[in-house]
C-alpha cells in the first residue's frame, strides 16, 4: 500500500529543483545491460521532467541509444556526517531527445541556470535529451523513504506556459518586494534588486549575483489560478521579511 508521500514529495522537489548535477545510469551496450553509472548535470522543466544536454560521443549517449531505460539519481550531503542518512532521488524513466517544438524553452532553461554550458553548443555532437520519468524515488533520511505518487512526475505542460512571460513581468513589475522577501525567507539572501526570471509548477528562479536561486510554492500549481494562489500564499507567508 503507498503511504500518504505529500510531505515527501515537497522534500524531494526541494532538492531536485534546487540541484543540477546527479549520476546518470544507462544500460551498458558493450557490457550488455549492466548498469553504467556517470555523472552529469541536469536542469529541470516546467513539468518535473529532467532535461540533460549530452554528447554523442560519450559513453551514456551510446548506450541510451541501444535502451533508452535509465535512471538520474541526485544527492545531497551537505552539512551531514553520517552519508547514510543524505537526501536522495532516483528519477526512473527513458531518455529522448526533445521534441523540436521544446527546443527553444529548454535550450533558454539549461544556458540560463548553467551558463558554462553554452561553450557546448559550438560543438556539433551535443543534443538537449529529456527523462521521461516513471517512477521517484525519494530517501529522505532514516524513515523518510518512499515511492512517490508518479502521477506528479509526468511531462505535462502546465496551462499556464504561454503566459509565462506576463506572469513573470507582472511579478517583477508589481509584486517585486514579495520575490525580495521570499530569497530572503528561503535561502537567507538579501538583495533588494531581485527579479523573478523562470517558472515551473514547483515555485520559480531568480537571479542573485551569478546564481540561480528556487523559491517553492507550498504545492504544486498547474493552473492559472493555482499560479496566483501559491503566489499570494508566499506572498502572506513571508511579509514579515519585508522591509
Amino acid at each position: 500500500m503507498k503511504k500518504n508521500t505529500s510531505t515527501l514529495d515537497h522534500d524531494a522537489i526541494s532538492l531536485y529543483r534546487n540541484k543540477s548535477y546527479g549520476i546518470l545510469s544507462t544500460m551498458s551496450k558493450i557490457h550488455k545491460n549492466y548498469p553504467f553509472g556517470s555523472f552529469v548535470t541536469y536542469v529541470s522543466a516546467r513539468s518535473r521532467t529532467a532535461y540533460l544536454y549530452l554528447s554523442d560521443l560519450a559513453e551514456h549517449t551510446e548506450n541510451l541509444h541501444y535502451k533508452s531505460e535509465s535512471c538520474l539519481t541526485i544527492f545531497s550531503t551537505n552539512n551531514e556526517s553520517d552519508i547514510q542518512n543524505s537526501q536522495r532521488l532516483t528519477l526512473v524513466g527513458d531518455l529522448a531527445i526533445v521534441k523540436e517544438e521544446n527546443l527553444a524553452h529548454c535550450s533558454k532553461l539549461f544556458h540560463s541556470i548553467l551558463p558554462e554550458s553554452k561553450k557546448y553548443s559550438a560543438m556539433h555532437d551535443f543534443k538537449f535529451y529529456q527523462l521521461v520519468i516513471k517512477s521517484a524515488r525519494w530517501i529522505g533520511g532514516f524513515g523518510k523513504i518512499a515511492w512517490l505518487d508518479e502521477n506528479y512526475w509526468t511531462n505535462k505542460k502546465p496551462e499556464w506556459h504561454k503566459n509565462e512571460k506576463a506572469i513573470i513581468k507582472h511579478m517583477n513589475d508589481d509584486h517585486q518586494k514579495t520575490i525580495v522577501s521570499a530569497l530572503k525567507a528561503q535561502h537567507n539572501i538579501e538583495d533588494k534588486t531581485v527579479k523573478m526570471s523562470l517558472m515551473n509548477i514547483d515555485g520559480y528562479y531568480v537571479k542573485s549575483g551569478q546564481n540561480y536561486y528556487f523559491i517553492q510554492f507550498q504545492e504544486p500549481s498547474h493552473t492559472s489560478a493555482d499560479i496566483k494562489k501559491s503566489l499570494t500564499l508566499l506572498a502572506k507567508k513571508y511579509k514579515k521579511f519585508e522591509n
